[in-house]
Protein backbone atom coordinates (compact mmCIF):
# COMPACT_ATOMS: atom_id res chain seq x y z
CA UNK A 1 0.00 0.00 0.00
CA UNK A 2 1.72 3.07 -0.68
CA UNK A 3 1.40 6.51 1.11
CA UNK A 4 -1.56 8.22 -0.98
CA UNK A 5 -3.42 5.12 -1.25
CA UNK A 6 -3.12 5.08 2.90
CA UNK A 7 -3.80 8.43 2.95
CA UNK A 8 -6.80 8.25 1.15
CA UNK A 9 -7.96 5.58 3.41
CA UNK A 10 -7.22 8.15 6.52
CA UNK A 11 -9.19 11.12 4.82
CA UNK A 12 -12.26 8.43 4.46
CA UNK A 13 -12.78 7.79 7.62
CA UNK A 14 -14.23 11.68 7.68
CA UNK A 15 -17.38 10.35 6.52
CA UNK A 16 -17.58 8.10 10.07
CA UNK A 17 -17.56 11.48 11.83
CA UNK A 18 -20.06 13.32 10.05
CA UNK A 19 -22.77 12.00 12.18
CA UNK A 20 -20.61 13.50 15.70
CA UNK A 21 -21.06 17.02 13.39
CA UNK A 22 -17.27 17.39 13.42
CA UNK A 23 -15.16 19.63 10.81
CA UNK A 24 -12.96 18.64 8.55
CA UNK A 25 -9.92 20.44 10.72
CA UNK A 26 -11.59 18.80 13.71
CA UNK A 27 -10.93 15.78 12.41
CA UNK A 28 -7.54 16.08 11.41
CA UNK A 29 -7.01 17.46 14.85
CA UNK A 30 -8.32 14.16 16.06
CA UNK A 31 -6.06 12.25 13.91
CA UNK A 32 -3.16 13.37 15.37
CA UNK A 33 -4.26 12.60 18.73
CA UNK A 34 -4.62 9.02 17.90
CA UNK A 35 -1.77 9.11 14.96
CA UNK A 36 0.81 10.21 17.61
CA UNK A 37 0.68 7.26 19.36
CA UNK A 38 0.41 4.84 16.70
CA UNK A 39 3.43 6.38 15.21
CA UNK A 40 5.39 6.47 18.21
CA UNK A 41 4.38 2.61 18.67
CA UNK A 42 6.01 2.09 15.59
CA UNK A 43 8.71 3.87 15.38
CA UNK A 44 9.73 2.42 19.23
CA UNK A 45 9.67 5.75 20.64
CA UNK A 46 6.71 4.86 23.10
CA UNK A 47 8.88 5.31 26.06
CA UNK A 48 8.21 8.62 26.14
CA UNK A 49 4.17 7.98 27.21
CA UNK A 50 3.20 6.09 30.07
CA UNK A 51 2.77 2.77 29.64
CA UNK A 52 -1.01 3.36 30.63
CA UNK A 53 -1.95 5.14 27.80
CA UNK A 54 -0.04 3.94 25.18
CA UNK A 55 -1.47 2.59 21.91
CA UNK A 56 -2.25 -1.14 22.68
CA UNK A 57 -4.01 0.13 26.03
CA UNK A 58 -6.00 2.16 23.89
CA UNK A 59 -6.94 -0.40 21.39
CA UNK A 60 -7.95 -2.73 23.87
CA UNK A 61 -11.03 -0.90 24.90
CA UNK A 62 -14.19 -0.31 23.69
CA UNK A 63 -18.13 1.26 23.90
CA UNK A 64 -18.38 3.38 26.69
CA UNK A 65 -14.79 2.25 28.27
CA UNK A 66 -13.25 3.21 25.12
CA UNK A 67 -14.49 7.36 25.09
CA UNK A 68 -14.02 7.28 29.05
CA UNK A 69 -10.37 6.31 28.74
CA UNK A 70 -9.66 8.22 25.71
CA UNK A 71 -10.69 11.69 27.48
CA UNK A 72 -9.05 10.79 30.30
CA UNK A 73 -5.49 9.65 28.12
CA UNK A 74 -6.31 13.35 25.98
CA UNK A 75 -6.10 14.96 29.55
CA UNK A 76 -3.24 13.15 30.82
CA UNK A 77 -0.94 13.77 28.46
CA UNK A 78 -1.99 17.38 27.95
CA UNK A 79 -1.39 18.34 31.42
CA UNK A 80 1.38 15.90 32.67
CA UNK A 81 3.14 14.21 29.75
CA UNK A 82 6.93 16.17 28.46
CA UNK A 83 8.13 18.22 26.10
CA UNK A 84 6.67 17.67 22.23
CA UNK A 85 4.14 15.40 23.68
CA UNK A 86 2.85 17.93 26.29
CA UNK A 87 2.92 20.32 23.69
CA UNK A 88 0.75 18.80 21.45
CA UNK A 89 -1.75 17.39 24.19
CA UNK A 90 -2.28 20.67 25.97
CA UNK A 91 -5.56 21.94 26.09
CA UNK A 92 -6.69 18.84 23.83
CA UNK A 93 -10.38 17.82 24.09
CA UNK A 94 -12.48 15.18 21.84
CA UNK A 95 -15.31 15.96 19.45
CA UNK A 96 -16.26 12.36 18.78
CA UNK A 97 -19.39 11.54 20.99
CA UNK A 98 -20.18 7.83 19.70
CA UNK A 99 -17.91 5.36 20.80
CA UNK A 100 -18.32 3.14 17.80
CA UNK A 101 -17.21 6.13 15.55
CA UNK A 102 -14.11 6.22 17.66
CA UNK A 103 -13.38 2.00 17.79
CA UNK A 104 -13.88 2.28 14.05
CA UNK A 105 -10.97 4.84 13.59
CA UNK A 106 -8.79 3.42 15.84
CA UNK A 107 -9.03 -0.43 13.94
CA UNK A 108 -8.59 1.21 10.77
CA UNK A 109 -5.27 3.18 11.52
CA UNK A 110 -4.45 -0.41 13.48
CA UNK A 111 -4.85 -2.54 10.20
CA UNK A 112 -2.96 -0.02 7.66
CA UNK A 113 -0.02 -1.04 6.27
CA UNK A 114 2.30 0.70 8.65
CA UNK A 115 5.59 -0.70 7.05
CA UNK A 116 4.84 0.64 3.77
CA UNK A 117 4.35 3.71 5.93
CA UNK A 118 7.73 3.70 7.87
CA UNK A 119 9.30 3.16 4.08
CA UNK A 120 7.78 6.32 2.47
CA UNK A 121 8.40 8.28 5.35
CA UNK A 122 5.47 9.48 8.30
CA UNK A 123 6.14 12.96 7.41
CA UNK A 124 4.92 12.14 4.03
CA UNK A 125 1.98 10.65 5.18
CA UNK A 126 1.33 13.08 7.67
CA UNK A 127 1.93 16.04 4.95
CA UNK A 128 -0.43 13.59 3.17
CA UNK A 129 -3.51 14.33 5.40
CA UNK A 130 -2.55 18.13 5.67
CA UNK A 131 -2.96 18.85 2.34
CA UNK A 132 -5.83 16.96 1.94
CA UNK A 133 -7.51 19.26 4.93
CA UNK A 134 -6.47 21.93 2.39
CA UNK A 135 -7.45 21.32 -0.63
CA UNK A 136 -10.95 20.73 0.76
CA UNK A 137 -12.88 23.87 0.94
CA UNK A 138 -14.92 23.46 3.19
CA UNK A 139 -12.51 23.10 5.78
CA UNK A 140 -11.08 26.47 5.64
CA UNK A 141 -7.40 24.94 6.03
CA UNK A 142 -5.84 26.36 2.85
CA UNK A 143 -5.00 29.88 5.08
CA UNK A 144 -2.78 27.61 7.11
CA UNK A 145 -1.30 25.27 4.01
CA UNK A 146 0.94 26.95 1.30
CA UNK A 147 0.98 24.51 -1.79
CA UNK A 148 4.01 22.39 -2.05
CA UNK A 149 5.00 23.50 -4.94
CA UNK A 150 5.27 27.10 -4.18
CA UNK A 151 7.33 26.40 -0.90
CA UNK A 152 9.51 24.21 -3.30
CA UNK A 153 10.22 26.86 -5.77
CA UNK A 154 10.96 29.90 -2.57
CA UNK A 155 13.36 27.22 -0.94
CA UNK A 156 15.30 26.15 -3.69
CA UNK A 157 15.92 30.09 -5.05
CA UNK A 158 16.78 31.03 -1.15
CA UNK A 159 19.19 27.67 -1.09
CA UNK A 160 19.31 27.28 3.10
CA UNK A 161 22.73 26.07 4.09
CA UNK A 162 24.45 24.07 6.61
CA UNK A 163 24.43 26.11 9.72
CA UNK A 164 22.07 28.67 9.23
CA UNK A 165 19.24 29.85 11.12
CA UNK A 166 15.99 29.42 9.20
CA UNK A 167 12.53 30.92 10.75
CA UNK A 168 9.11 30.76 9.21
CA UNK A 169 7.07 33.46 11.59
CA UNK A 170 3.70 32.39 10.31
CA UNK A 171 4.44 29.12 10.30
CA UNK A 172 1.03 27.50 9.62
CA UNK A 173 1.45 23.48 9.47
CA UNK A 174 5.47 24.28 9.42
CA UNK A 175 5.61 23.35 5.34
CA UNK A 176 8.04 25.71 4.93
CA UNK A 177 10.52 24.50 7.90
CA UNK A 178 10.12 21.29 6.35
CA UNK A 179 11.28 22.01 2.89
CA UNK A 180 14.36 23.74 4.00
CA UNK A 181 15.18 21.04 6.46
CA UNK A 182 14.98 18.29 3.49
CA UNK A 183 16.64 20.84 1.16
CA UNK A 184 19.90 20.56 3.06
CA UNK A 185 19.53 17.14 4.05
CA UNK A 186 19.70 16.59 0.25
CA UNK A 187 22.45 18.56 -0.40
CA UNK A 188 24.64 16.72 2.70
CA UNK A 189 23.69 13.01 2.63
CA UNK A 190 20.56 12.97 4.90
CA UNK A 191 23.28 15.05 6.97
CA UNK A 192 25.81 11.97 7.29
CA UNK A 193 28.22 15.06 5.40
CA UNK A 194 28.15 16.61 8.46
CA UNK A 195 31.09 15.89 10.26
CA UNK A 196 31.02 17.84 13.83
CA UNK A 197 28.63 16.43 16.07
CA UNK A 198 27.53 20.17 17.67
CA UNK A 199 26.74 20.98 13.66
CA UNK A 200 24.59 18.54 13.51
CA UNK A 201 22.57 18.82 16.97
CA UNK A 202 22.30 22.35 15.48
CA UNK A 203 20.66 21.09 12.61
CA UNK A 204 18.59 18.88 14.32
CA UNK A 205 17.35 21.32 17.78
CA UNK A 206 17.86 25.01 16.52
CA UNK A 207 17.96 25.18 13.09
CA UNK A 208 14.71 25.54 11.73
CA UNK A 209 12.19 27.64 13.96
CA UNK A 210 8.49 28.77 13.71
CA UNK A 211 5.83 30.78 15.20
CA UNK A 212 2.01 30.02 15.18
CA UNK A 213 -1.12 32.16 16.46
CA UNK A 214 -4.07 29.17 16.35
CA UNK A 215 -3.69 26.64 18.57
CA UNK A 216 -5.15 23.83 16.91
CA UNK A 217 -2.42 24.61 13.91
CA UNK A 218 -0.10 24.57 16.05
CA UNK A 219 -0.59 21.05 17.42
CA UNK A 220 -0.54 20.40 13.74
CA UNK A 221 3.12 21.63 13.12
CA UNK A 222 4.33 20.20 16.16
CA UNK A 223 3.45 16.75 14.88
CA UNK A 224 4.67 17.26 11.29
CA UNK A 225 8.54 18.75 12.69
CA UNK A 226 8.35 15.64 14.80
CA UNK A 227 7.78 12.76 11.88
CA UNK A 228 10.75 15.02 10.19
CA UNK A 229 12.95 14.84 12.72
CA UNK A 230 12.77 18.10 13.91
CA UNK A 231 12.96 19.08 17.51
CA UNK A 232 13.60 22.80 17.40
CA UNK A 233 11.03 24.95 19.28
CA UNK A 234 8.13 26.03 17.67
CA UNK A 235 6.21 28.82 19.23
CA UNK A 236 2.81 28.84 19.72
CA UNK A 237 1.72 33.12 20.15
CA UNK A 238 1.59 36.09 18.02
CA UNK A 239 4.52 37.00 15.90
CA UNK A 240 3.13 40.72 16.18
CA UNK A 241 2.97 41.07 20.06
CA UNK A 242 5.68 41.08 22.12
CA UNK A 243 6.31 37.54 21.58
CA UNK A 244 8.05 38.47 18.47
CA UNK A 245 10.84 40.30 20.17
CA UNK A 246 12.51 37.26 21.29
CA UNK A 247 12.59 36.31 17.02
CA UNK A 248 15.61 38.11 15.78
CA UNK A 249 19.00 37.08 14.00
CA UNK A 250 17.75 34.65 11.36
CA UNK A 251 19.94 34.12 8.59
CA UNK A 252 16.59 33.18 6.04
CA UNK A 253 13.26 34.03 6.88
CA UNK A 254 10.34 31.56 4.78
CA UNK A 255 7.19 32.28 4.97
CA UNK A 256 3.41 32.90 3.43
CA UNK A 257 2.15 35.50 6.28
CA UNK A 258 -1.57 36.08 6.54
CA UNK A 259 -2.89 39.44 4.77
CA UNK A 260 -4.73 40.61 7.61
CA UNK A 261 -7.45 40.47 10.42
CA UNK A 262 -11.38 40.40 9.87
CA UNK A 263 -12.71 43.66 10.07
CA UNK A 264 -13.30 44.80 13.56
CA UNK A 265 -10.49 42.45 15.24
CA UNK A 266 -7.32 43.91 17.16
CA UNK A 267 -4.11 42.13 18.69
CA UNK A 268 -1.69 43.48 20.47
CA UNK A 269 1.14 44.96 18.29
CA UNK A 270 4.71 45.49 18.90
CA UNK A 271 6.51 48.44 18.72
CA UNK A 272 6.14 50.18 15.31
CA UNK A 273 9.85 50.90 14.77
CA UNK A 274 11.18 47.67 14.98
CA UNK A 275 8.06 46.09 13.29
CA UNK A 276 9.70 48.10 10.64
CA UNK A 277 12.66 46.78 10.87
CA UNK A 278 11.60 43.19 10.85
CA UNK A 279 9.42 43.47 8.17
CA UNK A 280 12.33 45.05 5.77
CA UNK A 281 14.84 42.17 7.28
CA UNK A 282 11.86 39.42 5.86
CA UNK A 283 11.90 40.07 2.81
CA UNK A 284 15.35 41.07 2.49
CA UNK A 285 17.14 38.44 4.63
CA UNK A 286 20.83 38.39 5.54
CA UNK A 287 22.62 36.16 3.05
CA UNK A 288 26.01 36.36 1.82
Amino acid sequence: MTTQEIVSKLWNLCNVLRDDGITYHQYVTELTYILFLKMAKETGTEEQIPEKYRWDELKAKSGVELKKFYKELLSELGDNGTGRIREIYQGAATNIDEPKNLEKIIATIDSLDWYSAREEGLGNLYEGLLEKNANEKKSGAGQYFTPRVLIDVMTKLMKPQVGERCNDPACGTFGFMIAAHQYVAEHTDNFFDIEDADMARFEREEAFTGCELVHDTHRLALMNAMLHDIEAPITLGDTLSNIGKSMHDYDLVLTNPPFGTKKGGERATRNIINLRLDITHLYYPAKN
